[in-house]
């Protein structure tokens, strides 16, 4: 049986407010295998964003272990984090973040150039994956002369530039209209198949995350399958 590419125990985070300590992740168990596409639904507040930050050793959670294919994670320190972040993670967030003075061609090429990747290289990448995005036309564009669904595919294939092992997606199409949506969703989860990478969606469209392998919901702290 394959190993789990991102795999949690116990995690914990509790937050300080100016009414007392408010726990959000109270014992969270998560494994995403390879190739996986699982969905995450919650309320907001419910913790979705938390547990994303915490997957992608952005955050660090208050108690538990996280494992990313097989290495523990839990005790880096923010150089090692970094490290493994370049190399195993993509991000995709609702707001697109990209760089407004870059073209799309530019901007998925920039991680991969952090990275160490030879520039005509991380070019040809980028425009493989804009190409296969739809957007071959528009790879010197920048997002300012580009649609809210454009802008989030050119966020998808940078997320993807560096060939990561696990997906981490926020809200990816939270800011878009229904079409717009399910078309970008759509792109996601073709490249997801096609590139075999383990992806954890957090989304409040519920028609999207039923097309998902597997769909859990965030409740009172704790991860539980999703009751369509």
């Amino acid at each position: 049986m394959s190993e789990a590419v991102l795999s949690i125990r116990g995690l914990e985070r509790t937050y300080v407010t100016l009414g007392g300590t408010l726990p959000v992740l109270r014992g969270v168990d998560l494994d995403v295998m390879p190739g996986e596409i699982v969905g995450l639904v919650g309320p907001s507040g419910s913790g979705k964003s938390s547990l994303l930050h915490a997957a992608g050793l952005l955050e660090r959670p208050d108690g538990g272990r996280i494992s990313i294919l097989g290495a523990d994670c839990s005790d880096l320190g923010e150089r090692e984090r970094t490290r493994v972040r370049l190399a195993t993670i993509g991000f995709v967030y609702q707001f697109h973040h990209l760089l407004p003075e870059f073209s799309a061609l530019d901007n998925v090429a920039m991680p991969q150039l952090i990275a160490g990747r030879p520039r005509k290289v991380a070019a040809e990448r980028a425009r493989a994956l804009l190409d296969d995005l739809g957007l071959a036309e528009r790879t010197h564009h920048q997002p300012a002369q580009l649609s809210g669904g454009e802008q989030q595919r050119v966020a998808l294939a940078r997320a993807l530039a560096n060939s990561p092992r696990l997906l981490l997606a926020d809200e990816p199409t939270g800011n878009l209209d229904p079409t717009t949506s399910t078309a970008v969703f759509d792109n996601l989860y073709a490249l997801a198949r096609k590139t075999g990478v383990a992806a954890l969606v957090a989304t409040h469209n519920m028609a999207l995350a039923a097309h998902m392998d597997r769909v859990l919901a965030l409740k009172d702290g704790k991860l539980e399958p999703w009751q369509a």
